[in-house]
């Protein structure tokens, strides 16, 4: 009995153990996500009682190496969502088909063969993704643009676009294939008893199913577009443009932090301090992407419940 007493005691110091250690696990991350956003906040609100709060976020103008400097964002902002809606326009589809071929039509010798050369995109250094990008993409769409009679720059957001789109592919299409991988074969073989093809079954019963995650992946790979910096210097340029023409230069936001960090200017200075202002804003802008993208994972999972009863 005794012996037994013992033996229920390790166990239970074991499992206090683990449950501290994931606890603390938690803890640093949540800790961990605090530090760095009161690191950036600090550092913002020292800009901001340099600079006016309200023409940072609506003035068109940014010049910090001049005399009087002016630091308005908005083309920084638009440029850097322009950029980050053409990348996603190039990756979903693309990578969304890809993955319901190699899920629901590829054999399993395809999917051996295709998936890890899919996946290949994903290790390919930003830095090569800029020189394709610079020297095949850019020219490529400047010689179209001008058989056309259109006037098209080599430093582009369509070229950025583009080529940062071809880098996110394997993001959403690894991410979406192994969720609609995960949606059981009793749906699938229920749909099919049922009458309905392949493809409606897809539509229907596969991709509503996967669908939270699905979303997910788009969220990862537009969080990983917002963050993108070297194919942006290459292939789009330095210049903050506020324009809606794709064809003319832009730059973003992670492109004007780094800017903004390598001068030779004092750390407490309006162009430095900017660096954090910018970095507070993209934070801010990806917590409210998660918070929509959770809520309206939310919203669906009740709705497909509801419908599923």
């Amino acid at each position: 009995m005794s012996t037994f007493q013992s033996k229920n005691k390790t166990i239970e110091l074991q499992e206090n153990i683990i449950r501290y250690f994931l606890i603390a696990a938690a803890t640093i991350s949540i800790l961990t996500t605090f530090g760095i956003l009161f690191s950036i906040l600090f550092e913002a609100i020292e800009f901001f009682k340099l600079k006016s709060f309200v023409y940072f976020f609506t003035g068109t103008e940014w010049s910090p190496g001049t005399i009087n400097s002016k630091f308005g964002a908005l083309p920084i902002f638009a440029g850097t969502f322009i950029i980050t809606f053409i990348a996603m326009c190039v990756a979903l589809p693309i990578g969304l088909g890809s993955a319901i071929f190699m899920s629901e039509y590829a054999s399993s010798q395809q999917r051996t063969y295709l998936k890890p050369l899919l996946e290949i995109l994903a290790g390919i250094p930003t830095v090569v993704y800029g020189f394709f990008a610079a020297i095949t993409v850019a020219p490529f769409i400047v010689n179209v643009c001008n058989s056309m009679g259109i006037d098209a720059s080599f430093n582009s957001a369509l070229a950025s676009g583009v080529v940062m789109g071809i880098m996110i592919i394997p993001v959403i299409s690894s991410l979406s294939d192994d969720v609609i991988s995960a949606v059981p074969d009793s749906l699938r073989k229920g749909s099919l008893a049922l009458g309905m093809t392949k493809a409606e079954t897809i539509k229907d019963i596969v991709l509503p199913s996967a669908l939270p995650g699905i979303i997910s992946a788009a969220l990862l790979g537009i969080s990983k577009a917002l963050g993108e910096t070297m194919i942006v210097v290459m292939a789009a340029g330095l210049r903050p443009n506020l324009s809606w023409n794709i064809l003319e230069d832009m730059t973003t936001v992670t492109v004007r932090i780094v800017d903004s960090l390598v001068g030779d200017q004092a750390f407490n200075s309006p162009a430095t301090l900017s660096a954090f202002a910018l970095g507070l804003a993209l934070f801010v802008v990806t917590l409210v992407l998660n918070i929509v993208s959770v809520r309206m994972i939310q919203r669906f999972k009740e709705k497909y419940k509801m419908s599923s009863l």
